[in-house]
């Protein structure tokens, strides 16, 4: 008996990771714009916007492409909905082990001075997230200020 449950805990255990690991994105529900969205009150989402925008000396589009290149030079990541030339983008990433999705909307509107980036990292599945979506969000920013310059 208690072989069976084990056996049985095993499958359910075993289909859930993959689930998780091949579930698709829907870009409808996963692009939005970090500058209206309302996050979630939850642990597990992490949001630059408003008056903790980033602002930076480029055009929209260069601002975009410098964090394209930061989001695609780390493993698991790629863009799911938006284009550069829109100021609008929406990034999947999945962690190492189980594939679990995170997606990252990211945001560059015209300024007087360049443009100004705000970015939007959220878990899928889950409660807590370790602090990941923070952590991936200042990560890039720290990268993105760093050689900021045209």
């Amino acid at each position: 008996m208690l072989k069976w449950l084990s056996l049985g805990v095993l499958i359910l255990a075993a289909a859930g990771a993959a689930y998780v690991r091949m579930a698709g994105s829907d870009p409808a529900r996963w692009h939005v714009d970090p500058t209206t969205v309302t996050p979630e009150n939850k642990p597990n989402n992490y949001l630059v916007a408003g008056q903790d925008a980033v602002f930076a000396p480029l055009s929209p589009q260069d601002a975009l492409l410098r964090l394209d290149r930061i989001a695609r030079s780390e493993p698991r990541t790629h863009m799911i909905a938006g284009n550069i030339e829109a100021g609008h983008v929406t990034y999947v990433q999945r962690s190492a082990l189980l594939g679990f999705p995170d997606y990252i909307s990211v945001r560059a509107q015209a300024t007087e001075e360049g443009s100004k980036v705000s970015l939007y990292s959220r878990l899928r599945f889950g409660r807590s997230d370790f602090g990941v979506n923070k952590a991936r969000v200042e990560r890039w920013l720290a990268q993105f200020e760093k050689n900021r310059s045209p």
